[in-house]
């Protein structure tokens, strides 16, 4: 089994240990003395290597611009992030606009970056903000094996149709409810899999088993360098499920300062799609985040 555990995948647990050192519960109350400073802020970040990766982003920008940061890595899925935002757990964390539209309204009609954008700053929560999004992108893209593709002709999701009903699909567990998941796969396509596998967020268990056969059809991510590096075919999504993905800031509004919002802002109009495949694909040869981080930042002449 370990033979699958290549590619950005592999570096799932390499970084939750790089940036997760100090151990213990990530949303534990040890930095109340920071949390309570208004020129203190937590980030935080979801439970996956990218998410991580840009939470690092943002902490090293705003400490090269003089806040004090605390950091609570691999939170977990929306349903514990959007809570720990909106009570101060954490403050601030990036997050992928369609995905958090959605988890917000699943009856939403938005579908292009600039139309969700604009319906986020209705949907927010009251007390938390969206700041500026990326032009940076990374979407959720159900993906085979190329003998899978081959043997049933799958080009796109639609063509699931006729074969969903003999495969096994893998994903994350909440998955299993949400609407860029199992049920919008249902309302949308009508596709109805043999079985759903809860296995992590694009992770090295759900590719393991896409690998291995475990599980035919597998949520992955777009800028994931396992893609190319397993010869994996990611399905076109022709009827719009998933939205578009720009990353963006959410933060809760009483750490909304001037100066977080101008580093973060600066941050967001930097980043690129580009940037994201590349810092990935560090991430799986094992460099540290950290370094990660604060050499893309130079480069930006943002750190």
């Amino acid at each position: 089994m370990k033979k699958y555990l290549t590619g950005f995948t592999l570096a799932a647990v390499a970084a939750i240990t790089l940036s997760g050192c100090g151990g213990g519960d990530p949303l534990s109350s040890s930095n109340t003395a920071a949390a309570a400073s208004s020129d203190s802020i937590i980030v935080g970040s979801a439970d996956f290597p990218e998410s991580q990766l840009i939470a690092k982003i943002y902490a090293e920008a705003l400490k090269a611009k003089g806040v004090e940061v605390t950091e609570k890595p691999s939170i977990g899925s929306r349903e514990v992030t959007i809570p720990a935002l909106k009570d101060g757990s954490i403050d601030l964390m990036p997050e992928y606009g369609g995905a958090l539209l959605q988890y917000l309204d699943s009856a939403t009609k938005a579908v292009s970056s600039e139309d969700v954008a604009k319906e986020l700053t209705t949907k927010i929560p009251s007390g938390l903000s969206v700041l500026e999004a990326s032009d940076a992108q990374d979407k959720d893209v159900l993906t085979v094996k190329k003998d899978i593709a081959d043997q049933y002709k799958l080009k796109t999701i639609e063509d699931l149709q006729p074969v969903a009903k003999d495969l096994v699909l893998g994903g994350p567990p909440e998955w299993k409810t949400r609407l860029n998941g199992v049920a919008g796969l249902k309302s949308v396509y009508n596709l109805e899999f043999k079985e759903f596998s809860a296995l992590d967020a694009g992770g090295p268990l759900t590719l393991n088993a896409l690998l291995s056969g475990q599980i035919q059809v597998a949520d992955l991510f777009s800028t994931d360098p396992a893609l190319a590096e397993n010869n994996l075919v990611a399905l076109e999504d022709n009827k719009n499920l998933f939205l578009s993905e720009n990353i963006v800031p959410v933060i809760n509004q009483k750490k909304s300062s001037a100066t977080v919002k101008e580093t973060l802002d600066k941050v967001s109009a930097a980043l690129t799609t580009e940037d994201l495949i590349k810092m990935n694909g560090r991430v799986a040869k094992f460099e540290d985040i950290g370094e990660i981080a604060k050499e893309w930042l130079k480069t930006k002449n943002l750190g």
